[in-house]
């Protein structure tokens, strides 16, 4: 790949290059004679060099929008992509270092030693449907390897017609990096003592570089700013190019991680009502020396055909497969309902699933050995470009097959006693249990079909018009030879968009579309414990605005309503005193703005605000209305920038700042979590050693050591509030051979 700013000055560097070479020449001849000459003897041929002058952390296309590359510009919807670059310079290492390059992302669920869940424009994403790897679904419950990836795709609002049954926030694309000549090893370790070593080699090879590999491969020892919680983890990676006509090519993608890092309990409300003070962001809650790390073992396999039946039609053909097998193993921090505390807050019926008033919490012997997930697709897509009367067309006619797979066993989740976030640690005894061996609990069919024609009714108007039908085939289970339930369930699901293009740098357009998403499980205080309540259907209205200012900086502004129904444990008279239920409307609306590119010779940037308000009414419950959804923000903004500094070749500063106003830590809204401010600093200095690039990189995040609740959100139901990483220093070197 080669750096777009070396493409910038290309252009320059060839001209100067192509007058010194003439210059001699001239010289030499300027005495000897010359002979007459026609005009055709003088005429050379037309060199044409294009460059791009954006800076490395600007993309002009992505694939998450729909079911290919296309430019960023003519896209009616909002998307973020994070770079391959940016992700090196951030020293990234899970998707959520990705994440808060875009504001309109949030943490939901995110501890240490365990895959992680994101909100997009507030609403918590389906982890079996919103992870794509390729463009293609992958089991979402897995810490994803970043060193085999190009680039981080992020589609804000409704996929319904690129991905089908899949929550409203919004979709996550992994762009795997493709075969070409690189050698390279990267060495990394940081404050607290982790280390990581990689590789990444690549070859084109054959008559007509035909055939092409790529290899990465990583090892990390991880030592967690949580005490207790270190771990180990593997990677490694093969992508194949085979151009096999050129009409035809062939990819495969495999990769493999493992896992094996202790994992860590959130804290809850003290007594529903009040944020922990001076709760310790190192503390791993209920440590016992029984306990074992969690491992995850995940295996991506995708590949994909394609075929140009001519200049106007095409072909894709594209298959894969990813699943996870998880040993969950946890001392689980949660409730009180054991502790003496707890009487004392008989009053409030939830009290129990809270930690106690003073800090009390109960603990629990969590063991779910054999957690096995599975996403298989198959997808064809036929695209073609063609004209009736003035109006062109971009037409995609496609079918796609999903299935998802989960096998879980009846799990260990035992009391062993109780402790205090502010106490010393205290050893119980395990539970005598042993877990039951995994059975089917979930096999989930999609098949969809879907058309999309793109009308260019002249160089200013474009119409989308998109459609997709599903058939969601599902049967789930609650125990081994129980009665399975089955769910069927057809949807049409529709998009539009209107794009007008006033002039070639700015496109503006106005959009609506719909999704069919999966219910969301009852939380065990439910009366309806564990049932899955029915699919529904999510809408969308979005209008916004790009604009590509001097092919330097992208400008992007995005409005936006999204509606869903209320999924909540609604009290009543049942026998735990609340039923989990859908119930009225759950409405975001917002505003999103960003820039991404070369604001200056020297400054790189990319920015991001994200304005939300997020309701719930009509639903019958009065405390649940009028106010802002649990663990959505109203306001929110992300930077991070590059600067070159004048006078020292190849030395860039690098730095940022993550801003999240108080967020809501109940369903009542009646406690918050404060409003922080996080800063990150960091450089990079480009040399050669031996003739062969050196990149040295350092940064550290949360500069000023910042203690904050990141992340205030639900899991089955119930709440928890995870701490903030404290400051942390990376230094890596990246050596070419």
């Amino acid at each position: 790949m080669t750096h777009p700013l070396f493409k910038y000055h290309a252009v320059g560097t060839l001209t100067l290059a192509a007058a010194l070479c003439a210059t001699p020449a001239l010289a030499a001849d300027a005495d000897a004679p010359v002979a007459p000459a026609s005009r055709d003897d003088v005429v050379l041929p037309t060199i044409s060099v294009t460059g791009e002058g954006a800076g490395h952390y600007r993309a002009r296309q992505a694939s998450v929008a729909g079911f290919d590359e296309a430019p960023l510009l003519d896209t009616p919807a909002s998307v973020t992509v994070v770079t391959q670059e940016q992700i090196a310079d951030q020293h990234a290492k899970r998707l959520s270092d990705i994440v808060r390059n875009d504001a309109s992302v949030g943490n939901a669920y995110a501890p240490v030693g365990y895959y992680e869940g994101f909100t997009i424009r507030g609403f918590p994403i389906d982890l079996a449907s919103a992870i794509k790897i390729n463009n293609l679904t992958a089991s979402g419950e897995q810490t994803f390897g970043l060193e085999n990836k190009a680039r981080v795709e992020i589609l804000k609002g409704l996929a319904g017609i690129e991905s089908g049954v899949v929550a409203p926030g919004g979709v996550i694309n992994f762009v795997t990096k493709r075969p070409e000549n690189v050698q390279s090893v990267t060495t990394e370790v940081d404050s607290r003592g982790s280390t990581l070593a990689s590789f990444d080699i690549g070859r084109r090879f054959g008559d007509q570089q035909q055939f092409g590999f790529r290899i990465n491969a990583a090892k990390e020892n991880v030592h967690s700013y949580v005490d207790g919680a270190n771990g180990r983890r593997d990677f490694g990676s093969i992508a194949l190019d085979w151009n096999i006509t050129p009409r035809a090519s062939l990819q495969f993608d495999a990769e493999f991680q493992q896992l094996v890092q202790r994992s860590s309990s959130g804290y809850q409300l003290l007594g529903g009502t009040t944020v922990p003070s001076a709760a310790s962001a190192s503390k791993l809650l209920g440590v016992q020396p029984w306990s074992k790390p969690t491992t995850t073992d995940a295996l991506n396999l995708d590949a994909r055909f394609d075929y140009q039946f001519s200049d106007a039609w095409q072909g894709t053909v594209a298959a894969s497969r990813s699943r996870t097998m998880i040993d969950d193993n946890v001392a689980f921090a949660y409730g009180c309902y054991y502790a003496a505390s707890c009487a004392s807050a008989a009053g409030n019926p939830l009290a129990p699933y809270f930690f106690g008033a003073n800090g009390d919490f109960d603990l629990y012997d969590f063991r779910s050995p054999g957690e096995y997930r599975r996403n298989d697709e198959v997808r064809g897509v036929l695209s073609g470009k063609f004209a009736t009367g003035p109006i062109r067309h971009e037409l995609t006619l496609g079918a796609d097959i999903q299935r998802r797979v989960v096998h879980l066993s009846d799990a260990v989740y035992d009391y062993v006693g109780s402790e205090n976030i502010y106490g010393d640690d205290i050893a119980f005894a395990p539970s005598p249990d042993q877990a039951s061996a995994s059975y089917p609990q979930l096999d989930a069919w999609q098949y969809a079909v879907f058309a999309t024609d793109r009308l260019i009714l002249n160089d200013r108007w474009q119409v989308l018009a998109g459609v997709r039908e599903v058939l969601l085939r599902q049967k789930s289970w609650t125990a081994i030879d129980g009665d399975a339930l089955h769910t069927d369930r057809t949807k049409l699901l529709p998009q539009v968009a209107l794009v007008y293009k006033p002039i070639a740098p700015v496109s503006l357009y106005a959009s609506y579309s719909q999704a069919l998403s999966l219910g969301d499980q009852a939380p065990v205080r439910a009366t309806n414990a564990y049932a899955f309540l029915p699919p529904y259907t999510s809408r969308q209205i979005e209008v916004g605005a790009k604009y590509d200012w001097h092919d330097r900086i992208s400008f992007t502004a995005a409005l936006f309503t999204i509606s869903k129904p209320f999924e909540y444990a609604q009290p009543d008279d049942s026998a735990n005193g609340y039923t989990y239920v859908q119930r009225g409307t759950e409405r975001h609306d917002g505003i999103e703005l960003g820039a991404t590119g070369r604001a200056t010779e020297r400054l790189t940037l990319t920015a991001s605000i994200a304005a939300i308000r997020a309701r719930a009414e009509d639903t019958g419950t009065a405390s649940y209305e009028g106010h802002q959804v649990i663990n959505v923000p109203n306001l929110r903004a992300a930077f991070y920038g590059e600067y070159a500094v004048p006078g020292v070749t190849g030395f860039d500063l690098l730095g940022g700042v993550n801003f999240s106003g108080t967020k809501p830590a109940n369903e009542e809204d009646t406690v918050r979590v404060p409003a922080y401010f996080v800063f990150n600093l960091g450089a990079r200095y480009t040399t050669k050693i031996g003739g062969h690039k050196t990149v040295v990189r350092l940064s550290v995040d949360n500069l000023f050591n910042k203690y904050y609740w990141q992340d205030s959100g639900e899991q089955q139901g119930d709440a928890y509030l995870f701490l903030g990483a404290p400051r942390t220093a990376r230094l890596s070197l990246t050596y070419d051979f």
